[in-house]
């Protein structure tokens, strides 16, 4: 069987290339295919211990058993567009980011309050000056995984509207990485569903960011092996 493996972030960077397609026998795993993966690489590289894997753009366990033709992706731990129907909005872009543009797509005649959740890009983390942020993000599995956490948000809170732009590429500091927006006809499930999404992504959504700092740089959550 023909499988591709994909590589993201940190990872990618050790691994030296974005991808690569490896024969692996019938009754493969993802564990199988990801060894098979390693020995094919030209550089030697460990599997981090935190490691998630994606099969076909779904999140699979590691005995899960491969067909011909698969999509294996290695996805290291998140940092933390697609309109999908009225009440929902995604976008990830290479573009600055306009708050209000994105609060537009959820305020509401019926709404008594609407949420906005800026992140921004600040000068200084863990005591080193931080130049600027990198953003990566794996399409369109990021955008299934975002429209998954509005779901779970309904689910939890009494809300209408929600809508969420995320940069990719690089973010300059003050810059804006990402906007949440939350509407709801009273204040406080619209600001817990704004502060769940945000947990949520960071947990699930496979968006990367690279910090460059004075003296180098290093991929926020990555977990070499």
């Amino acid at each position: 069987m023909l499988i591709t493996v994909l590589f993201f972030a940190g990872l990618r960077d050790r691994v030296g290339v974005p991808k690569i397609s490896i024969e692996v026998v019938d009754g493969a795993t993802v564990d199988d295919a990801i060894e098979a993966a390693r020995v094919a690489s030209e550089r030697e590289w460990a599997v981090p211990k935190a490691i998630m894997t994606a099969v076909n753009e779904e999140y699979a366990d590691r005995d899960q058993r491969l067909s011909d033709g698969d999509e294996l992706a290695l996805i290291p731990p998140v940092s933390g567009g697609i309109e999908s129907g009225k009440a929902d909005f995604v976008l990830i872009t290479d573009e600055p980011l306009d708050s209000e543009a994105v609060s537009a797509h959820v305020r509401a005649a019926g709404d008594g309050a609407v949420v906005i959740f800026e992140g921004v890009t600040r000068n200084i983390n863990d005591g080193r000056g931080v130049e600027y942020l990198e953003y990566e993000a794996y399409r369109p599995m990021a955008d299934n995984k975002i429209r998954e956490i509005f779901g779970e948000m309904r689910d939890k809170f009494e809300i209408d509207l929600v809508a969420i732009a995320h940069r990719t590429g690089r973010v300059d500091i003050g810059e804006k990485s990402m906007v949440v927006a939350v509407s709801a006809a009273h204040r406080r499930p619209a600001f817990e569903a704004a502060l769940y999404f945000v947990d949520r992504l960071k947990e699930i959504v496979p968006i990367w960011k690279k910090e460059h700092f004075e003296g180098g740089e290093v991929w926020i959550n990555d977990t070499p092996g």
